[in-house]
């Protein structure tokens, strides 16, 4: 079930059968010259959309804009605090459980997102509001990197190409995948002696990607989404499972 496109008639009757609420989280930003801004919103709420069809899920609408400030020097890039994210998702999660669903899985398509996420997430399992679980897809499918690429992937590199190549190829402009790889990195970001000195994405990218682009294709795309829906099939069937009283931390017990 997707809960924009109920009523709250339909919502009101179907939440009964629901065990898990699956919460898309991305970013606007910069991905480079051939991909587009909505990269990781696009990737999350894709992912988040292969689980819809389940009786026990409710699929809440997309948090589009993410941690994304060190962007800011590439156009379009929008960007909200930590704290604002960290508690906005700590709101729409507690909505939910008033509502009787108190468990959540937390699809991240930004690295950027990931502490702001796992700080919601501590906060409702301490507070016994509800238990949150941040699931980003890379972490869930790195074993495939090496088999389908031969560089690192990375941010607007050949694994986030092929993704978008898989759900929403008219908007990748394939002919700028080349210029997208120009001087770009091997991986990400920027240290000397241990200390990291790459603070913004332009401090070691011209382009804004990371690795080689022109390695993606919309085959390797289709891999990752489905290695990476079946994992987070998975979780959401062994979230659905546990006992909600188990879950919290010992004072709530």
């Amino acid at each position: 079930m997707r809960l924009a496109e109920e009523t709250t008639t339909t919502a009101g009757a179907a939440l009964d059968d629901v065990e898990v609420a699956v919460l898309p989280v991305g970013s606007v930003e910069q991905h480079g010259p051939a991909l587009p801004l909505g990269t990781d919103f696009m990737a999350a709420e894709a992912m988040a959309g292969t689980v819809a069809d389940r009786n026990d899920v409710v699929v809440l609408p997309t948090l589009p804009v993410g941690v994304s400030e060190h962007h800011r020097q590439f156009h379009g890039t929008l960007w909200t605090r930590p704290e604002i994210l960290e508690a906005y998702v700590l709101d729409t999660v507690e909505s939910m459980a008033t509502h009787g669903v108190r468990k959540a899985v937390v699809v991240n398509g930004h690295g950027g997102n990931t502490d702001a996420l796992t700080r919601a997430a501590r906060r409702l399992r301490t507070d016994g509001t509800a238990f949150a679980l941040p699931w980003s897809w890379w972490n869930s499918v790195t074993d495939l990197f090496d088999d389908l690429f031969d560089s690192e992937g990375g941010h607007a590199g050949a694994s986030e190409s092929s993704i978008m190549m898989a759900i929403a190829e008219e908007l990748v402009r394939e002919e700028e995948l080349a210029a997208a790889g120009e001087g770009a990195p091997e991986g990400w970001g920027e240290t000397v002696h241990g200390a990291e000195v790459g603070f913004d994405t332009v401090d070691f990218t011209p382009t804004g990607a990371v690795g080689d682009p022109t390695e993606a294709s919309c085959e390797a795309g289709e891999h990752l989404v489905e290695a990476a829906s079946e994992e987070l099939d998975a979780l959401v069937d062994w979230l659905a499972d546990q006992p909600f009283e188990e879950l919290l931390p010992e004072p709530h017990r």
